[in-house]
């Protein structure tokens, strides 16, 4: 197969190494708007040469699938330049800044019937992916409560922050779409607050650099969720699935950013993880070849459009939460979407 890539920046890299190491993929071009950014990412990686222009991969024919790592707000042009080509595609999330982008980049691709895989990769982590059958085998009873964890061992670069979208939209959109994910359910409503501990350049952007929220599912279920930008302990990623029969846990290993408090306990006594990449590795290489099986072979997306969408839905209907210091519904975000 011949792959192409837009976005030569750091998560570009790392998605470039991955798609060239498997074994179906015989070329990947490597473009980027930054003059000499995809010849050095095809330098670094076997397998890989630099393209002209992105745009020169968004021909028909031109290559059997796209893999998109640029920025946001290229996302909905990249995306569709793809579709209009007939070309099987992958994002990064988020498909566009704003859920109205989300919504305009949906009705196209719906009406084309356009094979697009939207990267959520937690969907692909081996403990997210138990969790999910245990409740779905019925081992954990029926669920009564579920808790999510985010926190960065360090917050991003100040120049970052003012375009990330804040905190639910950038970092927090991935424990709503694993919600969804694992329970199979809909969030109903969102309660959610924010603050400010660390650095003012946070604040200044309109963001906040904790976070925590309480959400009610549509079948009653309560979840929690509680996130931060400055984790000293190391970067922490976790959920808890409680039921009836039983508990589950993912992202409680050797290496969870934690300590116990208790006399005598040594769990865990691993190297806490740092950051994104190298905690759900396996994760981002499952995915993509979940995606490079989809483009040869077809068959449906592994994470839609349509689910990106219901992620950055909750995630808005937080961030009105916190602005307006109230319960927020779903639907209310929803409506206004549809309507814009």
């Amino acid at each position: 197969m011949r792959i192409g890539l837009v976005g030569a920046g750091r998560i570009g890299a790392s998605h470039a190494a991955a798609v060239a190491a498997r074994p179906e993929v015989d070329e990947l071009l490597v473009a980027d708007v930054v003059p000499g950014r995809a010849g050095a990412v095809a330098a670094a990686v076997p397998g890989a040469h630099p393209a002209c222009a992105p745009d020169d991969l968004l021909v028909p024919g031109a290559v059997d699938a796209l893999v998109i790592t640029s920025a946001t707000a290229s996302h909905p042009g990249f995306i569709l330049g793809g579709v209009r080509a007939g070309i099987p595609v992958f994002c990064e999330k988020p498909v566009a800044p704003d859920v109205a982008g989300t919504v305009r980049v949906l009705r196209e691709v719906e009406r084309t019937g356009a094979a697009v895989h939207i990267g959520f990769m937690r969907r692909f982590d081996a403990g997210y992916a138990r969790a999910r059958q245990a409740l779905r085998a019925g081992e954990l009873g029926d669920v009564h409560r579920v808790h999510a964890v985010t926190c960065d061992a360090a917050p991003p670069p100040a120049g970052y922050v003012p375009s990330s979208g804040g905190i639910f939209r950038d970092c927090h959109v991935h424990d709503f779409d694993i919600l969804r994910w694992v329970t199979g359910r809909e969030v109903d409503e969102v309660h959610a607050y924010g603050a400010n501990r660390g650095a003012a350049y946070f604040a200044e952007a309109g963001d906040v650099d904790t976070s925590a929220a309480v959400m009610r599912l549509d079948d009653g279920t309560l979840a929690t969720l509680q996130g931060s930008r400055y984790n000293g302990a190391g970067y922490d990623v976790r959920m808890e699935v409680a039921g009836t029969l039983g508990t589950i846990a993912v992202g409680l290993d050797e290496r969870t950013a934690l300590a116990s408090a208790e006399p005598g306990a040594a769990f865990p006594e691993g190297e806490p993880w740092q950051e994104f990449w190298s905690r759900f590795t396996p994760a981002y290489e499952a995915e993509i070849a979940a995606f490079l099986r989809m483009a040869a072979e077809g068959g449906p997306s592994p994470c839609t459009v349509a689910d990106a969408l219901e992620a950055v839905l909750v995630a808005d209907a937080a961030d009105r939460s916190m602005r307006l210091g109230r319960p927020v519904r779903v639907a209310e975000v929803r409506e206004e979407a549809v309507a814009a």
